[in-house]
């Protein structure tokens, strides 16, 4: 089996263009405005307008040099990239926290669009899919329950009723990424109370228009960064028609593992533009920083760190390029996907910590990035599954391969090696 990750030539203008689009647009729009965070009152409120109608400006750029939607089919307004090439973007945009959101394929709306796309009917796609491709509107995904582990959906509470026509929901979600931005939530509820336990044909999708009675943003779940976008929700009482479901009933574990599978290794995308950012910036502080009679790039201490991050971000890139080929040629992509997720997340961190290692206080410091991006780092281990639910699978289908065929093979890639 050849496997040859050279872009053809029009993608590889596609990958410069965008890398010239964030370093020579993006980040100079965007570095006059510094942390928003760190701003009160009005003086917060004026710089938010102003830098709102900035970044909607270079969605519009964007649009205009044919660098949106590229995760999306022509056919649908988008650049029709399959998962290698998507690679490629991802990797550039994310060079700079906003490039994702401004070429609009950052999450939670990037899975929601594919999920819309495979699984809504067409009047779902001309009410919710289209807007979302315009960027006039977004959604969010909501999932996860404080009460039980979320990497488990078959323990979800949150359950909904049949009362005629329509559907009567109540529960509880919390770290419901971009809900107060949203115009629609795709929501997971149980619709099948009688199924045995552990049963994954138990959810149902739902649509909700937001905003909307029953549906109670109660706070934005404050993180180790700060406030995140991510809302925390009651939900009581809310009535949806039978009309709004999405994917049939009972499919909403099949239609979650859709849609996470392919958003995982897009995270992973992004994850590894930020490591190699945290390597640049490690070697740069080396050759630049005198100690001891020497450049730090000097010392062999150093350059362990640099050689394991190296190394790492390598095993990161093919793993990622491996996985995405296995879902541009339709094959089984689970194993490869749960085995990147759990390696360049924790690569993300170690990277990220060595980078700081070496800037020493200044590392520490808000003066560079690297202080912010640990701690985003640290919420990659667990956000779409945890580490260790992607071990277990992993360790399940390597024991299943052995049970099946007498070698692991297949479950460490299927590679003619």
């Amino acid at each position: 089996m050849a496997i040859d990750f050279t872009l053809a030539p029009e993608h590889e203008e596609i990958r410069r263009r965008v890398r010239a689009f964030v370093q020579e647009t993006v980040v100079p729009a965007v570095a006059g405005f510094g942390d928003l965070d760190d701003l009160d009152g009005t003086e917060r409120a004026a710089t938010r307008d102003e830098y709102i109608r900035v970044i909607f400006g270079l969605r519009a750029k964007a649009r205009a040099e044919g660098l949106w939607l590229p995760h999306m089919p022509k056919e649908w307004g988008g650049m029709g990239l399959g998962h290698v090439e998507l690679a490629m973007v991802q990797s550039e945009a994310a060079k700079t926290r906003l490039g994702p959101w401004v070429l609009n394929c950052s999450a939670p709306d990037e899975g929601n669009m594919h999920t819309l796309l495979h699984w809504g009917t067409d009047e779902q796609k001309e009410r919710y899919l289209k807007p979302l491709l315009k960027g006039d509107k977004m959604s969010c995904f909501a999932m996860t329950e404080p009460e039980v582990a979320g990497s488990d959906p078959t323990l979800i509470r949150t359950h909904a009723v049949q009362d005629g026509e329509e559907w009567v929901i109540n529960g509880h979600k919390w770290f419901i990424s971009n809900a107060r931005r949203s115009s629609f939530a795709i929501l997971i509820a149980k619709t099948e109370l009688d199924v045995p336990e552990g049963s994954r044909g138990g959810n149902t999708a739902f649509i909700v228009d937001l905003p909307q009675e029953g549906w109670n943003d109660v706070r934005e779940v404050e993180t180790m960064h700060g406030s995140t976008g991510h809302s925390e929700i009651v939900i009581t009482d809310l009535r949806v028609h039978d009309g709004q479901i999405l994917g049939g009933r009972g499919n909403g574990h099949r239609l979650g593992q859709y849609r996470l599978g392919p958003a995982r290794l897009a995270h992973c995308m992004r994850w590894i533009s930020q490591a190699e950012t945290a390597l640049d910036m490690m070697v740069d502080r080396a050759l630049n920083r005198y100690s001891h009679g020497s450049l730090l790039a000097e010392k062999q201490g150093i350059q362990w760190l640099i050689a394991d991050s190296a190394m790492e971000l390598y095993q990161c890139k093919l793993m990622v390029l491996h996985a995405a080929s296995k879902i541009d040629r339709g094959e089984d992509f689970r194993t490869e996907v749960s085995m990147a997720k759990h390696f360049v997340a924790n690569s993300l961190n170690r990277i990220v910590d060595r980078a700081i290692q070496v800037h020493g206080a200044l590392g520490y410091s808000t003066d560079t990035p690297l202080a912010k991006m640990l701690q985003h780092a640290r919420w990659a281990r667990f956000a779409d599954g945890a580490d260790e639910i992607h071990q277990m699978r992993i360790a399940e289908r390597t024991i299943a391969a052995y049970r099946s065929t007498g070698s692991t093979n297949a479950a460490t890639g299927g590679l003619p090696l």
